[in-house]
């Protein structure tokens, strides 16, 4: 069966896990992100580990009695991949000596509650070891993304930036069987429907003869290759560039990876030569009821209004812009573009989208962000953040549910209190904010 076939019955999930909610910073609500991603030390003389995951060691299986129910799981799954379209062939295959994973279950439920800040976020994200490590590879690999931005029209920085994001320029793929991760995923309770979705597509990435069971390897919760696609994701968007006849994401050559980035990208809208964003000064006395991204204007309208480049000069035009606050009134601001929302297809949660954006701009040879951080503020817990929802929808600010996400419906919610409490409406959820709904 063709790859083409498997995706009408994937029912289209071909978004990517690419950030875990230990780094959430303004994301969306219900954004499906399991895998964790541990603090990156900023200026370590090793290969720096990616924030799209960890190298995993190997994992034991489970005792015997989980691992028989396991079994038993698998023998049920066989039919509905059947009926799939999987051939028994390659089930016989994929399911050779795969067993329950314990280690798989409990980094799924060793995500930590805490997230951090955007500024904690991007410390890691672009420090100085990351641009550096990320020009050398440019430089290393430079006619080849000539090649990809050339036929995909995306910046060879932009998918240079994704791929130090998600695994260090290639360091770290990591190294898990994903056949018997997503196998154990589907077997639990927790997110069954979703990784089932993911394991018969890993199984069509083997049907189709891409790459055989022990080569697809990956992280726990199955992203794969030097830019972590997941499997449905690898079906609709996965390159063969060298024409091999095989999509191969996780050879020591990055080319049909680093394509495959790229087309995922352009088939999401990317517009070669707009800015993900630029850096903005904002005029004395602005309404932050203007900034979000719900609020779009032309550079002319923003120019009026006294928005300016971080050095003083005004934007250039490169199409309707928001104004966008990640850390609300007292960080840095951006005037974005809709390449920003290109980058967040491939991972939605604002810290990653500004990461791969200031990553690639570092890489090329920009500034760093000029504008200070409010250093001081302390992240808050995901159980916080509930809290923060459940009290702004009983004061009559419905936040659109109470999942500890903070997403635009969230946000919303924010400046039209602050709006109607007299605070400037920037959106930012806070320790303060949440102290006065207490």
């Amino acid at each position: 069966m063709s790859p083409v076939t498997f995706r009408h019955l994937l029912t289209g999930t071909c978004a990517l896990i690419l950030l875990p909610l230990s780094v959430e910073a303004q994301g969306v609500e219900r954004s499906p992100r399991p895998a964790p991603r541990p603090p990156v030390t900023a200026g370590s003389p090793q290969p720096e580990r990616p924030l799209a995951m960890a190298a995993d060691p190997a994992l034991p299986a489970d005792p015997a009695p989980q691992n028989a129910d396991f079994q038993r799981w698998i023998i049920q799954f066989r039919a509905r991949a059947r009926t799939a379209g999987i051939s028994d062939a390659v089930l016989d295959r994929a399911f050779r000596g795969v067993r329950h994973n314990a280690n798989v279950i409990a980094r799924d439920r060793n995500q930590s509650e805490f997230t951090r800040q955007i500024w904690e976020y991007l410390d890691s994200a672009v420090s100085d070891t990351r641009v550096r490590d990320g020009r050398a590879a440019l430089r290393r690999h430079d006619a080849l993304l000539d090649r990809i931005e050339a036929r995909y029209r995306v910046e060879k920085e932009i998918i240079t930036a994704v791929w130090g994001l998600e695994s260090a320029y290639g360091a770290n793929r990591g190294n898990i069987p994903v056949i018997e991760a997503l196998a154990t995923l589907a077997h639990d309770s927790r997110r069954s429907r979703f990784f089932e979705q993911q394991l018969i597509a890993a199984l069509g990435i083997v049907q189709s003869g891409d790459a055989p069971p022990g080569k697809i390897t990956g992280s726990w919760a199955g992203a794969m290759g030097h830019t972590q696609f997941i499997p449905t994701s690898y079906l609709e968007y996965a390159q063969d560039f060298d024409g091999d006849g095989r999509r191969d994401i996780w050879s020591d050559d990055p080319g049909d990876a680093l394509a495959s980035t790229a087309a995922y990208l352009a088939r999401h809208g990317w517009t070669m030569g707009q800015p993900w964003g630029v850096e903005i000064r904002l005029p004395q006395g602005f309404d932050y009821a203007q900034s979000g991204e719900r609020t779009k204007k032309s550079v002319a309208e923003w120019t009026r209004l006294g928005v300016r480049d971080i050095t003083g000069y005004p934007v250039p035009d490169h199409g309707r812009a928001s104004v966008f606050l990640p850390a609300g009134r007292q960080g840095a601001a951006f005037m974005i573009f809709d390449n920003f929302h290109v980058i967040g297809r491939y991972n939605a949660a604002h810290a990653y989208v500004v990461g791969v954006g200031h990553l690639a701009d570092r890489i090329a040879g920009g500034p760093a962000i000029q504008a200070p951080w409010p250093r001081s503020q302390k992240p808050l817990s995901r159980r916080q953040k509930q809290e923060l929802q459940r009290r702004l929808t009983r004061a009559g600010f419905n936040t659109g549910g109470i999942d500890g996400l903070i997403g635009p419906n969230t946000v919303a919610a924010i400046r039209a209190y602050q709006g109607a409490a007299g605070l400037p409406p920037d959106g930012f959820a806070s320790m303060e904010l949440l102290r006065r709904l207490r």
